[in-house]
């Protein structure tokens, strides 16, 4: 009888089909990390609205008077421009989120991360923030890739929640500080 009122709790780590990188990652970080064919998607993202206004400029124009076209046609090219940004910031965290292949950005993260541990920096950059408010700001923005077409939102605060286990960064750092040490040593 005990057993028809248990609940299930999911896991909280999602299974991906490759590493998680990290769940919220910081949106320089976002598009430092990017592929040129990131890149390239936004820039067609971009492209389409401002090509559109000009083919029906130029099939069917507008015969509001000289001035309406450009106005119009500006705004087009800043809608486009943000949301070709928003193609390459949610593909890129895509790939942070392991949803999409990621061996490069494993990789760059590695190094990254390792360089930081062996210069005694902190891993996700300096906050004047309390501990509670990096809380409510990792909860505000993990994921926020997912849903960026409705309510564009990115992370913009440095803090320690992010997903991962650190400690693969300062294993790979004494790795890497004792094959230093031993090459020197051996000379």
């Amino acid at each position: 009888m005990a057993d028809e009122h248990k609940v299930f709790i999911p896991p909280k780590r999602v299974n991906t089909d490759y590493p998680v990188i990290d769940t919220d990652p910081h949106w320089r970080r976002a598009f430092r990390y990017a592929r040129p064919e990131d890149w390239t998607y936004g820039a067609g993202m971009a492209a389409v609205g401002p090509a559109f206004m000009m083919v029906t400029e130029r099939y069917a124009p507008s015969f509001s008077g000289k001035g309406a076209f450009g106005p119009v046609f500006r705004l087009s090219c800043a809608i486009g421009l943000i949301a070709g940004a928003g193609l390459v910031y949610q593909r890129s965290c895509l790939r942070f989120y392991g949803w999409s292949e990621n061996e490069r950005e494993v990789k760059l993260d590695m190094r990254e991360m390792v360089d930081k541990v062996k210069k005694g920096e902190p891993l996700y950059g300096n906050t004047d923030l309390t501990p509670y408010m990096q809380g409510v700001a990792a909860r505000n923005s993990r994921f926020s890739a997912l849903m960026a077409n409705v309510v564009p939102w990115a992370n913009f605060v440095n803090h320690n929640q992010h997903g991962v286990d650190t400690a693969k960064y300062y294993q790979q750092a004494e790795r890497e500080l004792e094959a230093e040490r031993l090459s020197k040593g051996g000379q």
